[in-house]
């Protein structure tokens, strides 16, 4: 059997290969790409770029900007590499692979207007390890923890900067507390329902490099409607 599977998004104008055993990407990235919302002319970062995915959609959706995704696992950066060349994005997605805690602005010539990152929510040692080692770094803090992302995002971010996560709502006070201590002032969070009646699972957070306090919460994005199928606001995420 082959190792690896092909999907196609956006009525095939993005074309993915993906581990068919290792880690996949979620709606997760999906939800985050639309969130981040690059301005024309911005250059953005992808922490933990896995396959790809997000530096492809958003290079997609918005055409005049330039991307860099940073990934540690070098079978993933490979990967990436690879689904940005079959995409004929090389001329914008540039794929690093190399720990994030390394990262200088030097590596991304010079600092960077917005930093996406969906990092792993579970702490190390909570809950059961995944032997799969692929989907045990992207979902427990391995190599990377919710200290270091924000780090890593302050030191690339230029003054006024914005960084753009996804997050397990769970952790909201400590993401909250840890941005504002490293100089990422949050700005705005909207709460993530996989149904109408459900309670919030995941979070959206942006906040911007030496802002002013001023946090603005949206209204609640639902995943699925009564049928089960995604509502409208999330299956216009998936067209072109």
């Amino acid at each position: 059997m082959n190792s690896f599977t092909t999907d196609t998004f956006f009525n095939g104008k993005i074309r993915l290969t993906q581990d068919r055993f290792g880690y996949r990407f979620s709606i997760d990235a999906v939800l985050l790409a639309h969130f981040a919302d690059p301005r024309s002319g911005a250059k953005v970062l992808d922490l933990g770029t896995g396959c790809g995915i997000i530096p492809l959609i958003l290079a997609y959706r918005q055409p005049q900007i330039s991307l860099y995704g940073v990934e540690v696992q070098t079978a993933l950066a490979e990967l990436a590499i690879s689904n940005v060349k079959e995409n004929r994005q090389e001329d914008r997605i540039t794929v690093i692979c190399t720990d994030m805690k390394l990262l200088k602005p030097t590596m991304t010539a010079g600092p960077v207007d917005l930093v996406v990152c969906n990092p792993p929510f579970r702490r190390q040692g909570s809950g059961r390890i995944n032997p799969d080692a692929q989907r045990a770094v992207a979902r427990h803090e391995i190599k990377a923890n919710l200290s270091d992302i924000i780090q890593t995002s302050h030191r690339m971010l230029r003054a006024a900067g914005r960084l753009a996560l996804i997050y397990t709502a769970g952790r909201l006070t400590g993401v909250l507390s840890r941005m504002r201590t490293e100089g990422i002032e949050p700005k705005f969070i909207r709460m993530i329902h996989s149904r109408q009646d459900a309670k919030a699972t995941l979070i959206l957070i942006e906040g911007v490099k030496g802002g002013r306090p001023d946090l603005k919460i949206a209204p609640p994005l639902i995943i699925y409607d009564r049928s089960n199928d995604y509502t409208e606001e999330v299956a216009s995420m998936f067209r072109p």
